[in-house]
């Protein structure tokens, strides 16, 4: 099994580039280009900025809030499109492998945020028998860090012509979905780390985001 989350999805455009149908799969990599093009970095959240309250509702019912998340330790948000997303479900096994058990061990609490209802969200926890909680933010906090955004007009035509709307598969009505990102909150409301992925074939790995808790919990241990 390959080593990195890059490769896991590297692989996935491979598949991709013989299976898919040639306009589709230049759609899809039309979108993911504009994506990159057309990203403002200067609206997302970044190291420093105060996180205010918020709360989330996990996909088993339990309501999560930042004082909760804080409450023994750092906060590690991970925001993902939805449940059927071939990306994410991707993404999401490997940060169980990867960084899960690390930050665990670190006191830290992790948590991945989509959009999509809580009904409809809970297939992926179950799916690859996640052991970190998975949220709904109903796209508001993903609004807050600055990093939504809506397919262009071509990948909403595909869409469309497929008889698909991804309001439905979220369950709020809009085009609207976050880029994927990465967020370390520190117990003091204060972010730590921050990363935001236009290219949804492009995330985080696991160890930037561990060494960033590793730091914050030697600086607090001092």
């Amino acid at each position: 099994m390959p080593d990195t989350l890059g490769q896991r999805l590297a692989d996935l455009h491979a598949e991709r580039l013989r299976t898919w149908e040639p306009a589709a799969l230049q759609t899809n990599i039309d979108q993911r280009r504009r994506l990159v093009e057309q990203a403002t970095p200067d609206r997302w959240i970044e190291v420093g900025d105060r996180v205010e309250p918020f709360t989330l509702q996990e996909v088993d019912g339990e309501t999560l809030t930042l004082d909760g998340l804080l409450a023994d330790g750092p906060a590690v948000l991970v925001f993902f499109r939805f449940a059927g997303c071939p990306a994410c479900n991707i993404a999401l096994p490997y940060y169980q492998e990867r960084l899960a058990p690390g930050l665990k061990a670190l006191g830290a609490r992790l948590v991945a945020v989509s959009p999509q209802v809580p009904e409809r969200l809970v297939e992926i926890k179950r799916r690859h028998g996640l052991d970190f909680e998975v949220a709904s933010d109903g796209n508001d906090l993903g609004r807050r860090f600055g990093i939504l955004y809506e397919p262009d007009e071509a990948s909403k035509a595909a869409s469309k012509a497929k008889g698909s709307f991804i309001g439905d598969t979220t369950g709020l009505g809009t085009w609207e979905l976050p880029q994927p990102a990465v967020v370390v909150i520190s117990q003091d409301r204060v972010v730590r780390f921050a990363e935001v992925s236009p290219d949804w074939l492009a995330r985080t790995e696991a160890e930037p985001v561990l060494e960033a808790v590793r730091e914050l919990q030697s600086v607090a241990a001092q």
